[in-house]
C-alpha cells in the first residue's frame, strides 16, 4: 500500500504576466497597490503579483520578531523597511520584499527617505516562498547589492551572502553569527503554538549567549 505525503501547505496565490515594459508595469502597480494586499515583483519584463495567505504571513512576521529580538538584544540600530517598494528601473527590476532592513548602514539612511538611485539597498532582506515562484531572486537581489538575503520556503532556512556580485550559502548569519539555523527552527516552532513564550524563551538564550562572550 502506498502512503500518500500530506499536501505542502499553499502559503501564497501568485499571477505572472510576461513581456511587459517597466511604464506597463509601473501602470498595473499604479492601479491594483493601492486597492489589494498583493505584492509586486518585475524583472526584465516578468511581472509576479503574489497575494500572501496566512501561512506566509504568519512565517514572515514570526522571522521579524525573532530579527527584531536579535537587533534589540545584541544593541544593534535598525531602519525597518517592510514591503517598501524598492525600484531600480536602471536594472529593470522592482521588489516588494516581506521584510527589509537597514542595520550596518543605519546611519547613513536613518534621517531620510530612501532613494535608491543614492542611497545602497537594505543590508539585509527577508523572502518567504512556501508555494513555487518562477522568478530568481536570488539574481535580482544579487544584482540591487543587498549584501543579505534570507528565504525561507515553510520549512528550510536559507542563509545568502553575496560576494562578487553573486550569493553564497552559508550556515550562519553574517550579521547575526550569535543564532545558528536551529535556533530559527525551534523558535518557529514554539512560536506557531505561543507566541510570546517563544520570545521570552528567545530573549533568555540570547542573553545567556551575550553573557558567556564578557
Amino acid at each position: 500500500m502506498l502512503i500518500e505525503s500530506p499536501p505542502k501547505p499553499i502559503g501564497e496565490k501568485r499571477l505572472t504576466f510576461h513581456n511587459l515594459t517597466w511604464p506597463a508595469f509601473k501602470q498595473i502597480h499604479s492601479l491594483l497597490a493601492a486597492n489589494t494586499r498583493a505584492r509586486f515583483t518585475y524583472d526584465h519584463g516578468t511581472l509576479e503579483i503574489t497575494m500572501p495567505l496566512e501561512i506566509h504571513e504568519r512565517s514572515a512576521r514570526l522571522i521579524e520578531r525573532f530579527i527584531l529580538i536579535l537587533v534589540m538584544e545584541m544593541g544593534l540600530k535598525l531602519k525597518t523597511m517592510g514591503s517598501t517598494t524598492l525600484d531600480r528601473e536602471d536594472l529593470l527590476k522592482s521588489a516588494e520584499p516581506d521584510n527589509g532592513y537597514y542595520i550596518q548602514n543605519y546611519a547613513q539612511v536613518a534621517d531620510h527617505e530612501i532613494d535608491l538611485d543614492i542611497d545602497p539597498a537594505p543590508d539585509l532582506i527577508v523572502e518567504v516562498d512556501i508555494t513555487h515562484t518562477d522568478l530568481n531572486k536570488d539574481s535580482l537581489y544579487a544584482s540591487m547589492g543587498v549584501m543579505e538575503f534570507w528565504r525561507f520556503d515553510g520549512k528550510n532556512w536559507r542563509i545568502l551572502q553575496l560576494q562578487d556580485g553573486e550569493y553564497v550559502e552559508g550556515d550562519r548569519s553574517p550579521t547575526f553569527a550569535l543564532v545558528s539555523k536551529s535556533d530559527l527552527y525551534e523558535f518557529l516552532k514554539i512560536a506557531f503554538r505561543d507566541e510570546i513564550a517563544a520570545e521570552m524563551d528567545f530573549r533568555q538564550l540570547i542573553r545567556q549567549r551575550l553573557q558567556a562572550l564578557n
